[in-house]
């Protein structure tokens, strides 16, 4: 095996554990990147090294266990190598933000400074790694880069926690944002992440909450499912998604002498409005919708200031009825239909749905301007 190679691996390990304070967690990211750089150039060094580079990361293991010690597995090793070839394409502009400056230092100021391309990194403008290792780990295996780069950005912004960041994946955060929006919006998903510019942009179907084990019960009350969200008030925030503050819980208003009680209400800072929840356990009626509506009128009427926007109503059901929803309310209204469901949806029927819906929007799109093309060959030209 060729010790130098060994010795350059375990010398940039050895520097870059040097690094302390705010960039360690950044610091193993680049390590990790660089081993799996240095792996990859290695093995694909030719033809002569196609059987040797079966055995590379075996024996570079052992090595490094005896040089550096323990967390450079075969599996680790295997994981680093992924992460470089995963986010490579991503970060060749890091070469060129280094590049004058590595000229200016000889071949044995490099050799001797291995840490010097990971001190760049860090300390560049531009940074590619804002998210720990145990993220990177998640976000590495998203085959779809456009979805791998919406849960980036997600966890970035809303800084997720390791836990969170699967969670969200696991629930198909993108598949059920995207089958809410329109072509253009589903792009905007993997460039810029969940956006808050219109009441509709916080609405997912279904609404996941398989946290509250209210499936383990043979039946449940809308009593029961309010104590189940209260008491997972925080999951129940990051599911809803961004912006949200809780403001109360059967919250009472009293209205010719009647009192009403809503069973949640929040505040969306992003949007500036009042979002009253009302949760039911069955189908959803035109009754439900009706006393909604009531709800908030009386909002807009006597709680809302002047400088906020109109109050938005989600009614959170196990199953809706979409014509129920358009012939009750105007279609003006701020007035929203959302499914529940307690169970983890099955992710692969929502990327399949996603792509059906894809390809179908595509299609007629394509119809559409075929049609303004024929019709535009058929009118008279202009004198």
């Amino acid at each position: 095996m060729d010790n130098e190679f060994f010795d350059n691996v375990a010398s940039l390990i050895e520097q870059a554990r040097g690094l302390v304070g705010r960039t360690a967690d950044l610091a193993m990211c680049v390590t990790y990147y660089e081993v799996g750089r240095m792996i990859v150039e290695q093995e694909q060094g030719g033809q002569a090294r196609a059987e040797y580079g079966r055995g590379l990361l075996k024996e570079l293991s052992a090595y490094l266990l005896n040089r550096v010690g323990r967390g450079f597995s075969e599996t680790n090793l295997r994981n680093a190598r992924k992460f470089y070839q995963v986010y490579s394409p991503s970060i060749q502009q890091l070469s060129s933000n280094t590049e004058l400056q590595k000229q200016q230092m000889s071949s044995v100021e490099l050799k001797n400074d291995r840490t010097f391309q990971i001190q760049q990194i860090i300390s560049a403008e531009f940074n590619p790694f804002k998210l720990g290792w145990s993220h990177y780990q998640i976000l590495m295996r998203i085959k779809n880069a456009d979805e791998r780069r919406f849960y980036e950005i997600e966890a970035i912004n809303e800084q997720w926690t390791q836990e969170q960041l699967k969670r969200q994946y696991h629930s198909s955060l993108f598949e059920r944002l995207a089958l809410s929006r329109d072509k253009d919006a589903v792009m905007r998903l993997a460039k810029e992440g969940q956006t808050m510019e219109k009441p509709r942009d916080m609405l997912k179907n279904p609404l996941v909450l398989e946290f509250y084990g209210l499936d383990q019960m043979p039946s449940y009350s809308e009593s029961d499912l309010e104590s189940a969200i209260n008491n997972n008030l925080q999951r129940f925030l990051l599911e809803l998604g961004k912006g949200f503050l809780f403001e109360a819980r059967q919250k009472r208003f009293t209205f010719d002498e009647k009192s009403f009680f809503v069973d949640l209400v929040f505040y969306n800072r992003l949007l500036q409005c009042y979002v009253l929840i009302d949760l039911k356990i069955d189908e959803l009626h035109h009754q439900d919708l009706g006393q909604m509506l009531m709800y908030v009128n009386y909002y807009d009427r006597y709680v809302k200031k002047d400088f906020e926007k109109p109050t938005v109503g989600i009614l959170l059901c196990q199953e809706k009825n979409d014509s129920i929803v358009e012939l009750t309310l105007p279609e003006d209204s701020n007035i929203y239909a959302s499914e529940y469901s307690l169970y983890l949806p099955d992710k692969t029927l929502l990327q399949q749905k996603l792509a059906e819906w894809t390809q179908e929007y595509e299609e007629a799109q394509e119809m559409i301007v075929a049609v303004e093309e024929a019709t535009e060959q058929q009118s008279p030209l202009s004198p």
